[in-house]
C-alpha cells in the first residue's frame, strides 16, 4: 500500500470539447453546464418511459450531460445519469479533488453505434509539483431497465482505462520506491522500450522496491483490488532515487522477442537458458497487465511431446531409431485421434520420424504399454518440475498435467485434454530436455532473496537426453520445424504444436526450440500449424542469442 490521497472528482476550470456527436464545445465554471436544455440532470427530473435501443440524439444527450456533470465536480447528479448510480457516485466522486487534477480538457469523438469515445487532457498538481496527464477512454449508452431513460452503462474504465472494479486511482507520495531494473550486463530496462516488461517491472518494485535502496517519489497511480497485485503507475510527478535491481533478462533477446509478437494479434514468448534456468526474454502482444507468456493456462498441443516421448523412452517401450507404427488414425477407450490430414508414415519408420513428423496415433498406439494412467503426471511433475511452485520472482503459473484415464488420458499424450502450459513452461520443457535435469527459471537472481527454488525429484538418463535432442534436432532440420529453423544457426532442435480448441475454428500455433544454450517457446492464437506462426517468432528470439 502506498501514502497518498483518493482521487475524487475534478475541481476548478474545465474544459469540454466536442469532436463530432453533434454539440460544440463550450466551457464550464463550477456547476453550470448542459444536459438537454442546458441544465445538469436533477433526481427529480421525471424518467421518459422508452423501449429500445437509445436513438443517436439521446446518445449525444445523455452523454453530454454526464460530461457536464462529472466536469462540474457533480458526481451526485453524474452517477444519476448512469444504470448503476451507488456504483458510480463514490468512484466519480473520488476522481479529481484529492488527486489534485485541474485544467481537464474532455474531447469526445464520434459516436459508434452507442459508444461514445473520448480524450481527457489534465494537469496533476501535489506538492509542488505538476505534470501533463492524458489518456482516452469511452462510455456506452444503454436503456434503462426500468425507467425508459438513456443512461451511461457503467463501469469504472469510464473514469480511466485501467480503472477496474474495486481498484482505486490515487496520488501522492509513494510508500516503496522505483526501481531501475537492469539486465545481465547493466542494460537498464523500461517498460517505454520494452512494452511488455511493464508487468513484471511493477511486480519487481512491489517485492524489492523497499530493500532496492533507493528513496519515493509522487506518484498517480492505481491500486488494484485484490491483494498483493502490483501498483498500476500511471504518471510519476517527481521521481525519487531508483533502487537497482538486477534481472537475468538480456536487452538484445528481449528487444528480439519484443518485435516478434508484434506481427501477430495475439502471441507470446519465452526464452530461457537451459543451463541455469536464467529467463533471458518474455513478451506479449498485445502487451498488457496479464503476463500471458508466464501466465497463460492453455492445451499446447504437441509440443508437450517431448515430456511424452522421455516417458516411453524411460520406459523402454521405444529408441529414437526403433521402428515405431504410425497409422493414418487410431482408436483408444471409444475415442478416436487421427493425423494432420490423415497422413501415415511406412512401416519400417522410426520413432524419430514419428516424432520430427509429429505423428499422434505413434504415441496414442503406445499408452496401454505404459501400464500406468498417472505416469504423464508423474514424468512432467518428477522430471520437468511441472506443477512445482516455481518462484521465478515474478507471478508466473508453472503448468498442469492432471493425472486422468481413458480417452482424456490419451490425449494428454498429444498435449490436449486437460494440459495447460504457457511458454515459460515449455521453454523450461525444452531446457530441461535439453540438459536432463530441471532447472526452475526465475527473472532474478535467488542471491536478491535467497527464495526456495523448486526443485524436481530427479534427472533423466545421458541416453535418454541424447535421444531426445537428436530427435528434436531431426525436427528442425528435415521435420515439421524445418522452415522455420532454417535461419537458426548454432546446435538446434525444435518441437512443433497446434493445439484445438473447442469453439475455435484455428487451432492454436505452438513452437519450442533451441540453439547452443538458449531455448525458447511461443505461442500464436489461432495461428495454426506450429510452423506458420509461433515457429518464425522462435527462431527471431534465438537468433538473437542471449
Amino acid at each position: 500500500m502506498r501514502s497518498g490521497a483518493k482521487v475524487a472528482v475534478v475541481g476548478g476550470v474545465f474544459v469540454l470539447a466536442a469532436g463530432g456527436i453533434g454539440y460544440g464545445a463550450y466551457s464550464v465554471l463550477g456547476s453550470d453546464g448542459g444536459g438537454d436544455g442546458g441544465k445538469v440532470a436533477s433526481r427529480n427530473a421525471a424518467p421518459e418511459v422508452k423501449t429500445g435501443p437509445p436513438s443517436p440524439e439521446e446518445i449525444t444527450g445523455t452523454s453530454k450531460s454526464f460530461f457536464d456533470a462529472w466536469v462540474a465536480g457533480d458526481a451526485a447528479s453524474a452517477a444519476l445519469l448512469t444504470n448503476n448510480e451507488a456504483g458510480a457516485e463514490p468512484v466519480l466522486a473520488s476522481y479529481g479533488e484529492a488527486a489534485h487534477i485541474g485544467k481537464v480538457k474532455i474531447t469526445p469523438g464520434p459516436a459508434v453505434g452507442t459508444k461514445v469515445p473520448y480524450t481527457v487532457k489534465a494537469t496533476v498538481s501535489y506538492g509542488g509539483k505538476s505534470k501533463p496527464l492524458s489518456y482516452a477512454s469511452e462510455l456506452t449508452v444503454v436503456r434503462g431497465l426500468t425507467t425508459g431513460k438513456a443512461l451511461v452503462d457503467w463501469e469504472p474504465a469510464v473514469v480511466h482505462p485501467q480503472l477496474t472494479e474495486g481498484a482505486t486511482l490515487k496520488t501522492g507520495e509513494s510508500s516503496t520506491a522505483a526501481i531501475e531494473a537492469v539486465d545481465r550486463n547493466g542494460t537498464v530496462l523500461t517498460k517505454e522500450k520494452y512494452p511488455s516488461l511493464g508487468p513484471i517491472l511493477d511486480t519487481l518494485r512491489q517485492k524489492y522496491g523497499a530493500t532496492s535502496g533507493g528513496s519515493p517519489g509522487i506518484e498517480t497511480w492505481i491500486e488494484p483490488a485484490e491483494d498483493g497485485q502490483p501498483d498500476i503507475n500511471l504518471l510519476t510527478l517527481a521521481k525519487g532515487k531508483p533502487g537497482k535491481v538486477q534481472t537475468t533478462l538480456d536487452a538484445g533477446a528481449q528487444a528480439a522477442a519484443e518485435q516478434a509478437v508484434k506481427k501477430f494479434s495475439q502471441a507470446s514468448v519465452v526464452a530461457v537458458r537451459p543451463s541455469t534456468g536464467a529467463i533471458r526474454a518474455v513478451a506479449n502482444n498485445p502487451a498488457t497487465e496479464f503476463n500471458v507468456a508466464m501466465q497463460g493456462q492453455q492445451a499446447p498441443g504437441s509440443t508437450l511431446k517431448i515430456v511424452t516421448a522421455a516417458l516411453l523412452l524411460e520406459k523402454g517401450l521405444v529408441t529414437a531409431n526403433g521402428a515405431t507404427e504410425c497409422p493414418k488414425d487410431v482408436m483408444y477407450q471409444g475415442t478416436s485421434f487421427r493425423n494432420l490430414d490423415y497422413f501415415s508414415l511406412p512401416d519400417g519408420s522410426t520413432f524419430t520420424q514419428s516424432f520430427a513428423k509429429s505423428c499422434n496415433t505413434a504415441f496414442i498406439k503406445l499408452i496401454d504399454d505404459v501400464k500406468d494412467d498417472s505416469a504423464l503426471a508423474k514424468e512432467a511433475r518428477d522430471v520437468f518440475g511441472i506443477g512445482l511452485d516455481w518462484k521465478t520472482g515474478v507471478v508466473s503459473t508453472d503448468g498442469s498435467v492432471p493425472e486422468e484415464v481413458g480417452g482424456v488420458a490419451a490425449a494428454q499424450y498429444i498435449g490436449q485434454g486437460t494440459v495447460q502450459m504457457n511458454a515459460l513452461n515449455m521453454a523450461s520443457i525444452t531446457a530441461t530436455a535439453m540438459t536432463g535435469t530441471f532447472q526452475q527459471p526465475v527473472i532474478v537472481p535467488k542471491s536478491l532473496d535467497n527464495r526456495e527454488l523448486a526443485r524436481a525429484s530427479r534427472s533423466l538418463s545421458p541416453s535418454v537426453v541424447q535421444q531426445l535432442k537428436t530427435m528434436m534436432r531431426a525436427t528442425a532440420a528435415w521435420g515439421t520445424g524445418a522452415k522455420s529453423m532454417a535461419t537458426v544457426g548454432g546446435d538446434k532442435g525444435a518441437k512443433t504444436g497446434s493445439a484445438e480448441v473447442d469453439g475455435q475454428e484455428t487451432s492454436n500455433s505452438w513452437f519450442t526450440g533451441f540453439s547452443n544454450d538458449l531455448a525458447a517457446a511461443a505461442v500464436v492464437q489461432t495461428g495454426g500449424h506450429g510452423g506458420d506462426a509461433a515457429g518464425p517468432v522462435v527462431a527471431e528470439v534465438l537468433r538473437a542469442g542471449g
